[in-house]
């Protein structure tokens, strides 16, 4: 019998591939990391997950890891408490990620240095936010944003666990330009 967290688990590593463990940890939202720690520990007893290159989890231990995914999961995990285990999945390229809070749809797009246009494919919908993850804020006021709500983010690696995500609104974006 597996447990539903365990699931939770299996159904993340199948949709995103390999992960880091420190954001399935963070996936799982416990009270306290031992426990998920315990549930990613029996999982690899029972062989359903794999280490992959000693720093990420997969279901086999021939996963690649997808950077734009596991930037995108980063930014998710700031709304951890506020969506369900079950309500993200991948979304459709150019986005990586969906997820919904509160019963709006967002979209998560990571765009490196040099993608600015890869905005153009996106399609809008009712009830459909963006969050367009940068390499930087200055890229902002080269984009062409699409006809709905965006926020932007930068996601800074700085040594530790787990990277800082910064949120800009579409006005601190270019505030942000002008200092």
């Amino acid at each position: 019998m597996i447990l539903q967290d365990e699931q939770h688990v299996i159904k993340w590593l199948a949709q995103y591939g390999a992960l880091p463990k420190t954001q399935l940890i963070r996936l799982l939202n416990k009270p306290d990391d031992k426990t998920s720690e315990k549930i990613l520990r029996n999982l690899k007893r029972d062989l359903r997950i794999a280490d992959v290159g000693g720093y990420y989890l997969g279901l086999d231990s021939m996963c690649k890891p997808e950077q734009r995914l596991i930037l995108a999961v980063w930014v998710l995990l700031k709304f951890v408490d506020q969506v369900e285990p079950l309500a993200h999945y991948p979304a459709v390229y150019p986005s990586q990620l969906f997820f919904l809070k509160e019963n709006t749809g967002y979209e998560i797009v990571v765009l490196y240095e040099g993608e600015e246009h890869l905005l153009r494919l996106l399609q809008p919908e009712d009830d459909l936010k963006y969050i367009i993850v940068l390499p930087n804020i200055s890229v902002a006021p080269k984009l062409r944003l699409p006809k709905a709500p965006c926020l932007f983010a930068t996601v800074e690696f700085h040594g530790g666990d787990e990277p800082e995500v910064i949120f800009y609104s579409e006005e601190a974006a270019q505030n942000e330009l002008g200092k």
